[in-house]
């Protein structure tokens, strides 16, 4: 018993206090800006929105909220996330067995004979057992910084899982309302087309009356074919937009519905853009960056730990004999210690100590880029937003005056009062307004997806 108190006390130091490695104030950016330099109107009025993780509700459409969800859960890029998160976890137990003994057991049954004998005299059996354990004093706290070590990359892992869904989830998200917004714009297109053609019957009724000419006949028609072309390039994007749609959904094409039929049934959510310091804890690439600059310092804690001497305790019990009923007659106890130090290894610790120290680098630069990464596609999408905004009051305007003048000049040609270049003017003007207004429309709602994704799509570090 005296033994084993003994190792237990040997024990005790390097199982306690396992803390983790912790970020220094110098790590991260020195000056991060108290506010953002745009901000979109009404920032202010949602701040529980931008935080809530099923962001995709706020556009208040089932369809699209049902195609993120799904996406999430068939993605076989998230299956692989989730795989390494498995594979990260076990590597985790591998790296905190040392916190602990080994103990392993050994047994063994013999039985002689000797030649040409066969009675008992001449055998013999031998029965053997025993326990033999051993474990390293991390005095210096390699062990333990291997554990932690592991725990961060297990972190690391996770945050890459869940930054991998925020992507997924907005990427989905903008190209399903590009292929929505394509389909209502083939739609325009389509009625333009049949708006010009009607016009295309009613110059060729005047022509054969008398009352245009061959330039104005054939003014229209190549206006029509114009519009032709556009219809057959909006359904190819369209069907693009579609086919990369289902590659995001991990689906084929043709089992791909788009309930919605026009971008404007869609809410314009209005998302807290917070304040710039948040996205530190807003944001899981961030968190995976630091995640991975935590474990460079466990690295470091162990480079160094190997270039000093370490000290090994083994300890066992054991027990052999001839017959069972004597097996625990004369048991064999054991303990021992050993002390081991390098002394030369060509530089190959101090190599791996600055290597670990060169990496910690590397990491810290990825981890203050990533800051302003995050940093600059807030403003950018901020930015965005204040611009579409301003441009679809204007867009508005220009529409309504764009019918109102299609109106008049379709009326006025037909009484005679105008002429057809007047006409196929307001006509083109007509529908570069429509299309126009749609686009600013699509693009209102995809800088609404950029900004949710750049504040991290709900994401909080748990």
């Amino acid at each position: 018993m005296k033994v084993l108190r003994l190792f237990l006390l040997l024990l005790l130091p390097a199982c306690t206090n396992v803390k983790p490695p912790q970020l220094q104030a110098e790590d991260g950016l020195r000056n991060l800006p108290a506010q953002w330099r745009n901000g979109a109107p009404g920032t202010e009025l949602k701040a529980a929105q931008a935080r809530d993780g099923d962001w995709w509700l706020s556009f208040g459409s089932n369809a699209l909220a049902g195609m993120v969800q799904q996406a999430q859960l068939d993605s076989y890029d998230i299956a692989a996330a989730i795989a390494r998160v498995e594979q990260a976890q076990h590597l985790a137990v591998v790296a905190g067995a040392p916190l602990l003994p080994e103990v392993s057991a050994t047994g063994n049954i013999g039985r002689q004979q000797r030649l040409g004998g066969s009675s008992d005299a001449n055998r013999l059996s031998t029965y053997s057992a025993g326990l033999l354990a051993s474990y390293e004093i991390d005095f210096w706290g390699k062990n333990r910084a291997a554990y932690q070590g592991a725990l961060s990359n297990l972190r690391a892992t996770e945050f890459d899982r869940d930054s991998m869904r925020v992507t997924l989830g907005a990427n989905v998200a903008m190209t399903w309302v590009e292929a929505v917004g394509l389909a209502e714009r083939v739609g325009i297109a389509r009625s333009n087309l049949e708006n010009a053609e009607r016009v295309l019957a009613l110059v060729e009724s005047r022509y054969r009356a008398g009352a245009a000419t061959a330039i104005e006949q054939a003014q229209q028609q190549g206006l029509v074919a114009s519009q032709r072309r556009t219809v057959a390039l909006l359904r190819q994007q369209q069907g693009n937009a579609e086919a990369a749609l289902a590659t995001l959904a991990s689906r084929p094409v043709g089992e791909l519905q788009l309930m919605e039929n026009s971008v404007r049934q869609l809410q314009l959510p209005i998302a807290d853009s917070g304040v710039p310091s948040e996205l530190l804890v807003r944001r899981p690439d961030i968190a995976l960056a630091e995640a991975r600059l935590l474990a460079a310092d466990a690295d470091i804690q162990v480079a160094r730990a190997a270039m000093l001497p370490s000290i090994s305790l083994t300890g066992g019990f054991s027990s052999n004999s001839e017959h069972l009923r004597d097996f625990f007659d004369a048991p064999l106890y054991n303990l021992a210690a050993g002390l081991t130090a390098p002394i030369f290894n060509a530089g190959r610790l101090a190599a791996q100590r600055d290597f670990a120290v060169a990496r910690r680098k590397e990491l810290l630069a990825n981890y203050r880029q990533a800051i302003i990464a995050a940093l600059g596609d807030v403003e950018a999408a901020l930015n965005r937003i204040a611009g579409l905004e301003q441009q679809a009051i204007a867009q508005t305007l220009a529409l309504e005056n764009a019918e109102r003048a299609f109106a008049l000049a379709q009326s006025r040609y037909q009484a005679g009062a105008e002429t057809m270049l007047t006409m196929l003017d307001t006509q083109r003007t007509l529908f570069t307004a429509q299309d126009l207004d749609l686009q600013l429309r699509q693009q209102r709602l995809q800088a609404a997806v950029d900004l949710y994704r750049a504040l991290g799509g709900g994401w909080q570090r748990p």
